[in-house]
């Protein structure tokens, strides 16, 4: 939970706000991949855009939508769809099982499969955050 100040109901208790799923798979991503440069970008923004920026010397700049599963299939709005679909390169989906907390990274040309039943799509990798953290800035596997 996290506390927010200056908000108070009286002088004894203050309001508490608890963090949404997504939010708390940002924090995840945050903690498992030091390796990598993030920014959170805003949605409202610009409409489509990946919820995150990531950045390493060795592959430059690639985004990463964030998404929670709640059963077989990822909701996307049309404006992320259009941005997977148009812009496959460097661009990654990252699911989180709400049911069981599975971590599973996909590439943005799986967008149609994770529409349709995201449990029948290959992924990347799945619950392992080191590997996820070597795709994703294109480090060799074998090192």
């Amino acid at each position: 939970m996290i506390l927010i100040p200056g908000q108070q109901f009286s002088k004894t208790f203050t309001r508490l706000r608890t963090m949404k799923p997504e939010s708390k798979l940002w924090q995840k991503v945050k903690k498992n991949t030091p390796k990598i440069q993030w920014t959170r970008l805003e949605s409202w923004s610009s409409y489509g855009t990946p919820d995150l920026l990531g950045y390493h010397d060795n592959c430059g700049f690639f985004m990463v939508e964030l998404k929670i599963a709640t059963g077989k299939k990822i909701h996307f709005s049309a404006h992320q769809k259009l941005f997977h679909l148009t812009r496959k390169q460097r661009n990654f989906i990252l699911i989180e099982e709400a049911s069981s907390s599975s971590i599973k990274l996909y590439q943005s040309s799986s967008l149609l499969g994770l529409l349709a039943d995201y449990r029948e799509v290959p992924s990347l990798a799945e619950n392992d955050w080191t590997y996820i953290e070597r795709l994703l800035i294109r480090e060799p596997l074998d090192a």
